[in-house]
């Protein structure tokens, strides 16, 4: 199972204390975000099954996994313009990505059926920027989860469903 975008880890550790047969990469382009995951990985005593990689999207990870999940940056223009000021904590590179909030997002549709096992499934978080994506993608068979205790914005898709669509994600 791979945790892209990990940041301080915890979707990743959940999902390896929830398993306890998963192997788990935690991946981040931010060596700060990577530091505070270690720290995780070792409070909950993990560091057997879970690792934590720096690498741009997946450039340094050459594996295929089972399942992708995926907070990325998603933030467009106009919300990161009125963000309240809480997030001004967070670095920029964590939030923003680009005028529809889908620059990451498109990198990750274009290239993540080359790390999913045959029956893998991509699961990504993209907020507000949900009606950006299907508006680019209006071909594209997301699968929406609901939540109990709110929270929007989060799709799935299978890599079936990518490679059948990777024409259009270029």
């Amino acid at each position: 199972m791979l945790d892209l975008c990990t940041g301080s880890g915890c979707i990743g550790i959940a999902i390896a204390a929830l398993f306890p047969d998963a192997h788990v990469d935690l991946s981040d382009i931010s060596a700060p975000a990577l530091a505070i995951a270690d720290q995780n990985i070792a409070r909950h005593k993990l560091e057997e099954r879970v690792r934590a990689v720096q690498s741009d999207l997946f450039a340094e990870l050459p594996g295929c996994y089972d399942l992708i999940v995926s907070n990325p940056p998603y933030v467009d223009v106009d919300d990161m313009a009125s963000l309240p000021e809480e997030y001004a904590a967070e670095p920029r590179l964590a939030l923003e990505s680009g005028s529809d909030g889908l620059d990451f997002t498109r990198r990750l549709l274009r290239e993540a059926a080359d790390h999913l096992n045959d029956e893998g499934l991509l699961i990504v978080e993209v907020g507000n920027s949900a009606a950006a994506l299907e508006a680019a993608f209006p071909e594209v068979p997301f699968s929406w989860f609901e939540f109990a205790r709110g929270g929007h914005g989060v799709f799935m898709l299978t890599r079936e469903q990518l490679v059948a669509h990777a024409a259009e994600f270029l």
